[in-house]
């Protein structure tokens, strides 16, 4: 793959994570994904779910800044978002899912209508159209993950495919 070609897919990822924009990753970018699927789901702050949104987010908040914050100033560039989260879990996606999979077990749980641990087709793409994906990518990515064809997605699934998504440029 061509050196342009990786630079614009792994900025696309990075741009998935800097949710105001402002040119980095900070812990506001995690509470602010946060509040936009409580939002969209109806869900309160204080409720349970809404807790435990608020401690994943913070939990993958400091997974990636342990991994990527090389200066310690409590913001991601995309340079230390390419040189620590990219390269450094590259190699190891499960370490990634384990960083993303409170915050991905919470978002689930606040999109699962029934509480029976997998989460409709159109649901999952909901949860990625409010987490800044476009709605045609959002739409195929989450049919995509709809292995058997049953229209429903377990978490497993889901953080596989999210690790994937953010360590594996191809």
């Amino acid at each position: 793959m061509s050196s342009p070609e990786y630079e614009r897919r792994i900025a696309s990822r990075f741009a998935g994570f800097d949710q105001d924009g402002n040119g980095y990753i900070d812990r506001e970018d995690f509470s602010a994904a946060a509040r936009a699927l409580l939002a969209e789901f109806g869900t309160t702050a204080r409720s349970d779910k809404g807790q435990a949104l608020f401690i994943g987010a913070e939990a993958f908040w400091q997974g990636m800044a342990g991994i990527a914050d090389r200066d310690g100033d409590q913001r991601i560039t995309r340079d230390e978002f390419v040189g620590g989260a990219v390269k450094r879990l590259h190699d190891n996606p499960d370490r990634f899912a384990a960083i993303a999979r409170p915050f991905l077990h919470a978002a689930l749980a606040i999109a699962d209508a029934d509480g029976d641990g997998a989460v409709s087709v159109p649901e999952v793409g909901r949860v990625l159209r409010v987490l800044g994906v476009s709605p045609t990518v959002a739409e195929v990515a989450a049919a995509a993950l709809d292995g058997d064809g049953d229209g429903r997605i377990a978490e497993d699934e889901i953080v596989s495919a999210f690790a994937q998504y953010f360590t594996v440029p191809e």
